[in-house]
């Protein structure tokens, strides 16, 4: 039974990864249509926008089931070590609340599919462009009883787990310990009992504030982050409203509609592109050429580290996938020039961050599709910073080098780095400069949308890869199933912080933030330290996604009532939030360094201290942008 439940939950997987796939070929069909024919694809829009949840859902049981749900894992990872009969109690916790998210999203969606089927609810126009949802939903209705049948398997697996600690656990004093475990249950219950007639009596803020408090102790607790905000916006929402039939309503509409949209669609694209220009491997021969054109500069293939960041951020977004790619290129060839592995490791983790700044980047599309700016103006309005900041960190490794020799190493003669000619350098930049020309160009031009644009970048990387004989078939379904997974676990938090956000408005709690800071007699100055502060704070337990879809919706109406753009706004919160990547404890971006190079080759610590100059760099920059808004807006019409 378990090996044909994983079957069927891997084929949902599957699916729903070659329909990201298919609806990258829709997109560019639509596009050449309409380019070559003026006849564009009929009913593009609406399919792509009612598949972007059933790309969600499919994928849902194989995240949960991988263990690829995003969580803060920090406190909970101890636990498990050091008392693994507590950690499968927690983990049994947290299943059950798995269960119920899902549960309650089936109250509601199943009712929702047999509607549609009865009534023929269609999208559209009808007799033109009218499209059938039904097969939609039952896309969402399968996924979602399938996550729940994961978390039924997942709780299944954490009691086996108890049975099996208590079995092995032969001293006298824990005899008696599932005992003492029913009793703490029943204590759990009735205090929530007399919690939620207690909160039933609070005034809405209240109960908003209560709910904010509650996600930390969640999130720091190890709870899936989507679960948790889910649960919290479901409680929330009963008690502001009074209503468990309105809550119930509520999580059915966000996991139907929260991201049934053709720009969320961007997500995915963007994602399958990064990936297979992973695979082409562009990202090395970036480095190369760098490499021969700075080669005569001292601590010249740590700057070329950083140019082949930059140039390979143009066209992925992603700063794990630079991290990825860079600990396989550069640090080598660095270690072997007679560089420190503290800076080479350090180079690579630090100059990583500039996926997720300079356009086009994952982070500033999740920003505008909550904030509703447009992504092309962040995209431009990122490009200034991007550079900035890359040329600081090109400058600042000039410095400690001129300046701090030992920690840079003691590079060999710079005779031994290759000298490329011209012509060998386009040659290798050519593919890289191409897309950035069709993506990025493309949607600056306003000749194709950020969705569009992903679409067709994510075809033209494909062909690259092909091209080099770098995409076995192997290597492509490896592909598709990641980026099936990464799409799934994000897309999630999104449907969940737009759950969050709807119940936040609710409690009255941004309104409430934002008259409060404004009583309280802070500018937007003060309001910016105290908010960099704690988004910085949070980066050491949180990833960079985790962070804005839960501070935003706090925080955006604050920004708008002291009067704060938000273009400006989005481009300081994303270099804030890439700080954290390379802080402790959490530290993603080094965390994929240190896993990516042979074992025993460096370790966490010594990459933390490499990316210590980087962190400083970036607060620098980050201070300068605040001060002067005009570096992120002066390209923006």
């Amino acid at each position: 039974m378990t090996r044909a439940f994983s079957a069927l939950t891997a084929a949902l997987s599957a699916l729903g990864s070659l329909w990201i796939f298919a609806i990258m070929l829709l997109i560019c069909g639509d596009i050449a249509g309409r380019a070559l024919f003026n006849t564009p694809i009929q009913r593009t829009p609406e399919l792509v926008a009612l598949s972007v949840p059933c790309l969600v859902f499919l994928q849902l049981p194989q995240v949960i089931r991988a263990g690829r749900m995003i969580h803060a894992d920090l406190i909970l990872r101890v636990i498990e070590q050091r008392a693994a009969f507590a950690g499968h109690l927690y983990g049994l916790l947290f299943a059950l609340a798995g269960i119920t998210v899902f549960g309650v999203v089936l109250l509601w969606t199943v009712p929702d599919l047999l509607g549609a089927i009865r009534t023929a609810e269609f999208a559209g126009v009808e007799g033109a462009y009218a499209v059938i949802v039904w097969p939609f939903k039952l896309a969402v209705v399968i996924g979602a009883a399938f996550a729940a049948l994961s978390f039924v398997a997942m709780a299944a697996a954490h009691v086996k787990g108890i049975a099996a600690r208590r079995a092995a656990d032969r001293r006298p004093e824990s005899s008696n310990r599932l005992g003492w475990i029913a009793l703490a249950a029943l204590a759990i219950l009735i205090l929530a009992y007399i919690g939620v007639n207690f909160l039933g009596h609070l005034r809405p803020t209240e109960i908003g504030a209560i709910s904010v408090l509650g996600m930390l102790v969640l999130l720091l607790a190890g709870m899936p982050i989507g679960t948790a905000l889910f649960v919290l916006s479901f409680i929330g929402i009963w008690l502001v409203r009074g209503s468990e039939t309105i809550a119930v309503n509520a999580v059915g509409l966000a996991a139907s509609n929260a991201i049934s949209s053709y720009d969320f669609a961007v997500i995915p694209l963007y994602v399958l592109m990064g990936l297979l220009v992973e695979k082409a491997e562009v990202g090395r021969d970036a480095f190369a050429v760098a490499a021969s054109l700075l080669r005569r500069v001292r601590g010249g293939l740590g700057m070329a580290t950083v140019l082949a960041n930059a140039l390979f951020a143009s066209i992925t977004g992603s700063s794990i996938a630079s991290a990825t790619v860079f600990a396989r290129v550069a640090v080598p060839e660095m270690v072997d020039h007679g560089y420190s592995r503290r800076f080479s490791v350090g180079t690579v983790a630090g100059s990583s961050v500039l996926g997720m700044l300079i356009p086009p980047s994952l982070l500033l599309i999740i920003y505008g599709l909550v904030s509703e700016v447009s992504i092309g103006k962040l995209f431009i309005a990122a490009i200034i910073p991007g550079l900035l900041l890359a040329a600081a960190f090109m400058g600042m490794i000039s410095f400690v080098a001129k300046t701090w020799p030992r920690f840079v190493g003691n590079p060999k003669a710079i005779a031994e780095i290759p000298n490329m000619p011209v012509r060998a350098s386009l040659i290798a930049l050519l593919p890289m400069l191409v897309l950035i020309v069709v993506v990025i160009g493309g949607i600056y031009g306003g000749v194709m949308t950020p969705t569009e644009s992903g679409a067709v970048g994510a075809a033209g990387a494909l062909v690259i890869a092909i091209a080099r004989r770098k995409l076995p078939r192997s290597e492509f379904t490896k592909v598709l199933v990641e980026a099936g997974l990464v799409t799934g676990a994000i897309l999630f938090l999104i449907i969940a912080a737009a759950l969050y956000s709807r119940m936040l408005a609710l409690s009255g709690i941004p309104t409430y933030a934002a008259n409060l800071v404004s009583q309280a007699g802070l500018g937007l100055p003060a309001f910016l330290a105290i908010y960099l502060l704690i988004v910085v704070l949070l980066g050491t337990i949180l990833d960079s996604v985790s962070i804005m879809l839960m501070v935003l919706p706090v925080m955006l109406p604050i920004v708008t009532a002291l009067g704060g753009n938000l273009v400006w706004f989005g481009i300081l919160t994303t270099i804030s939030v890439e700080i954290g990547l390379l802080t402790p404890p959490f530290g993603i971006s080094v965390y994929v360094v240190n896993s990516t190079l042979p074992k025993n080759f460096t370790n966490l610590r010594e990459i933390f201290e490499g990316t210590i100059p980087f962190v400083l760099t970036m607060m620098a920059v980050t201070i300068l942008v605040a001060a002067l808004p005009i570096l992120s807006t002066v390209l923006v019409r």
